[in-house]
């Protein structure tokens, strides 16, 4: 998903979410669309709604470098898809922690098919606040998840608690470039922003292939527009095709990157 709706309600929010992945969790034409779009880089168990790859999978892998057993928690999960293979890669544990109930239940159903009973749980939080215990985590994932906080400085910093001495952190985010209407050459880059948290940069990994991932997928489901909103429904159309209309217009005035960054020992 590539908006960002930080200004609706929290209440607004929840329902729209929950819709939203009870929309993509439909396997369907929608799917193959997106599927299409990312070509060989779609991670197909993944499954996701984000902008996940292939090659993000195996920088996190690289970047995290967890031990059997360690503890990943994985900020905004959604439906799990990112956390759980991550989860079975590194046989580790899973908290994954996201403010959508639906989100949620298809991500906790999902558990079985990545990684053995009572590996990985699923639990209702937001990334400013997400109930975990101080230094618990050994690795914090979040794909594309944590520019939807309502308060970055403030995400970042909760990320920062929950990470213990020496642990690393891995998401994906974007910034806007001139031309887009959210610029602002006065705003805190993402590095600026970590290290006011207390986090120390380790790499800044740009990402110029996922603009077009969006490309392809907005005219993928232009084009087959009548198709797509029969096999969803009304509302499930609507969060795809109001996606498609406020992004598409602005979605090459964006650098997405990866980054990862640590707590230092």
């Amino acid at each position: 998903m590539s908006e960002t709706p930080a200004a609706r309600q929290p209440d607004d929010r929840v329902a729209h979410y929950d819709l939203f992945h009870e929309t993509f969790d439909v396997q369907g034409l929608h799917r193959r669309l997106r599927a299409e779009a990312w070509g060989d880089e779609f991670p197909e168990e993944v499954d996701p709604s984000s902008s996940c790859t292939w090659s993000v999978l195996g920088e996190m892998v690289g970047r995290l470098r967890l031990r059997p057993g360690a503890l990943l928690v994985d900020l905004g999960c959604g439906r799990g898809g990112t956390g759980l293979w991550l989860a079975r890669a590194f046989d580790a544990r899973l908290i994954g922690v996201d403010f959508s109930p639906r989100a949620l239940a298809i991500a906790s159903r999902r558990a079985a098919d990545f990684v053995p009973a009572g590996r990985a749980e699923f639990r209702r939080g937001g990334f400013e606040r997400t109930g975990l215990p101080a230094a618990c985590a050994d690795g914090v994932v979040s794909m594309d998840g944590i520019p939807f906080a309502a308060d970055w400085p403030a995400a970042l910093a909760e990320l920062h608690r929950i990470l213990r001495p020496g642990a690393r952190a891995v998401f994906t985010a974007v910034r806007p470039l001139p031309g887009h209407p959210a610029y602002d050459a006065a705003a805190p880059g993402w590095p600026e922003l970590m290290s006011r948290a207390g986090l120390e940069l380790e790499a800044e990994i740009a990402r110029p292939e996922e603009p077009g991932l969006w490309q392809r997928l907005y005219a993928g489901l232009t084009e087959h527009e009548e198709q797509v909103r029969a096999e969803l429904g009304p509302a499930g159309a609507a969060i795809l095709y109001d996606e498609v209309q406020s992004a598409d217009p602005t979605i090459h005035l964006r650098a997405a990157s990866l980054y990862a960054a640590r707590v230092p020992d």
